[in-house]
C-alpha cells in the first residue's frame, strides 16, 4: 500500500487528487496539508511514501519545503499552476510533475511512474537534491525593480527598499519615506530578492534585515521590529526561527 500525501493550498485542488487517488486500491491516503509548514510537520511525523507537492503555497514554497526535509525524502510529484522555469528544470533532472489543469489520463501516468520508483526503492533519490540545487545556482535576484507612478517610471535598487507589505491583489514597496505599489504576489517577491539581505517576517510582509534596530516581545511567541527610521512591523511567530537563524542567535 502507498501511502500518499496531498499539499496544496486550494481546496478543490485537494479535493480534486483526493478523488482521484481514492479510486486507486493500492494508495492510502495520510493527510492533507495547505501550506509548507503543515507539509514539513506531515512529512516528518506520518512519513509518507509520497507526495504531491505544489509549489507555490503560503508560508513555505514547495522548494522550500524539501530544502528543510534534508535528504530523507519520500518520492515527489509536484503540482504546478505554470512555472516554465520550473517545468524544464523537472524535464532536465527527469522528475514527475502535474501541470494544473490536469486530467487523469495524466494523472494515471504519473502515478505509474511514481510506482515504478517505489517498487524499485527509489523515493527522493539524487535527482531531487540536483534539482533544488540548480534552481539555487540559477536564480537571478532583481539588482532594480521598476514601478509606474504617477504616469512616469520609477526605478528602485532593490536594496534601498525597507520593506515590502502585502495589499490586496500587488504588493507596496515601503522605501524611505516614500510607497510604490507593484502588482505582484507576495511569493514571487520573495523569490526575486536576495535572501543575504531580505527576509520574509509575516506571511504578508519582507523586511530588509539591514534596517532592522530592535526586536520587542509581544504576545504569544509574536514579535514588534523596529526600523531604524523608528517604523514597526510585525515578526509572526511562524517566521521567528527563521529570522533568528539568518541573525546568528535566538531572542
Amino acid at each position: 500500500m502507498i501511502r500518499a500525501l496531498i499539499v496544496d493550498d486550494e481546496p478543490l485542488a485537494r479535493d480534486y487528487l483526493r478523488q482521484i487517488l481514492d479510486g486507486e486500491r493500492d494508495v492510502s491516503i495520510v493527510g492533507e496539508c495547505a501550506n509548507g509548514l503543515e507539509a514539513v510537520d506531515t512529512i516528518e511525523s506520518a512519513r509518507p511514501d509520497l507526495v504531491f507537492l505544489d509549489i507555490q503555497m503560503p508560508e513555505l514554497t514547495g522548494f522550500e519545503v524539501l530544502e528543510q526535509l534534508g535528504p530523507r525524502l519520500p518520492a515527489i510529484v509536484f503540482v504546478t499552476a505554470f512555472d516554465a522555469y520550473a517545468i524544464k528544470a523537472f524535464e532536465v533532472h527527469a522528475l514527475d510533475y502535474l501541470l494544473k489543469p490536469f486530467d487523469r489520463d495524466r494523472f494515471a501516468r504519473t502515478l505509474d511512474r511514481a510506482r515504478e520508483r517505489l517498487r524499485a526503492g527509489r523515493s527522493g533519490d539524487e535527482r531531487v537534491t540536483a534539482l533544488l540545487e540548480d534552481l539555487e545556482r540559477r536564480r537571478d535576484f532583481r539588482p532594480w525593480i521598476v514601478v509606474k507612478r504617477e504616469g512616469s517610471s520609477v526605478v528602485l535598487r532593490t536594496r534601498e527598499i525597507d520593506f515590502v507589505q502585502a495589499a490586496a491583489n500587488y504588493v507596496r514597496l515601503h522605501v524611505g519615506g516614500q510607497s510604490y505599489p507593484l502588482r505582484e504576489t507576495m511569493n514571487a517577491m520573495e523569490a526575486q530578492l536576495d535572501p543575504a539581505h531580505f527576509q520574509r517576517i509575516h506571511r504578508s510582509t519582507i523586511v530588509n534585515i539591514d534596517r532592522i534596530r530592535e526586536l520587542q516581545p509581544y504576545f504569544h511567541g509574536d514579535f514588534v521590529v523596529k526600523l531604524h527610521d523608528g517604523r514597526t512591523l510585525m515578526l509572526s511567530r511562524t517566521y521567528r526561527d527563521r529570522l533568528a537563524e539568518r541573525l546568528g542567535r535566538d531572542f
